[in-house]
């Protein structure tokens, strides 16, 4: 019996790193999720803010035309879809590739449970345990790199519709000006 209790000991003494390493990838998806969450919430609310200031500004101003203005009003609203849209679905990659890299990580964890409770001796457990910690540890910092990269294509995507807008718009706005 306390043979039993000894071997359940330590396979929960195998396991604790193991369930330790499982949770802090967790823990890195939920941030790097909230971080995505958060930056996009922000940068979505900019490109709204701008593109509403501009488009009021430059209503109010310039045009004497109604249907010039709703041809532009119209051509903001589109640039601001097409960015939500964007938006959404880079978001929706990103969220897929970091789903795709937690169960990996699980996957990984779990594969190398089972090689840690078949390890020999002491030597061999920790030789798997290093390998799998270094495994891990250079895993996130590439899943780290390639969301980053993700993140920086989609907002530089998702804001060119916007861009294209404001250099119409002021385009428009200081031609009449300049003539």
């Amino acid at each position: 019996m306390t043979a039993k209790k000894n071997t359940a000991a330590a396979q929960q003494d195998v396991l604790a790193p193991v369930e330790a390493a499982v949770n802090a990838s967790k823990e890195t998806v939920e941030a790097v999720m909230k971080a995505g969450t958060d930056a996009y919430a922000k940068q979505y609310e900019q490109g709204v803010s701008m593109t509403k200031d501009h488009v009021e500004k430059t209503s109010a101003m310039m045009f004497k035309n109604y249907d010039d203005l709703v041809a532009m009003n119209k051509a903001n609203i589109d640039a601001v879809v097409a960015t939500t849209t964007t938006f959404a679905k880079g978001f929706e990659t990103l969220t897929k590739e970091l789903m795709g890299f937690a169960q990996g990580n699980v996957e990984s964890g779990m594969a190398t449970t089972k090689q840690l409770l078949g390890a020999k001796n002491l030597q061999e457990l920790m030789d798997l345990q290093s390998e799998y910690g270094r495994t891990l540890f250079d895993s996130c910092v590439a899943e780290s790199a390639k969301i980053a990269e993700m993140s920086m294509k989609t907002a530089n995507e998702a804001f060119a519709p916007i861009q294209e807008r404001v250099q119409v718009t002021v385009e428009t706005v200081t031609k009449p000006v300049a003539a």
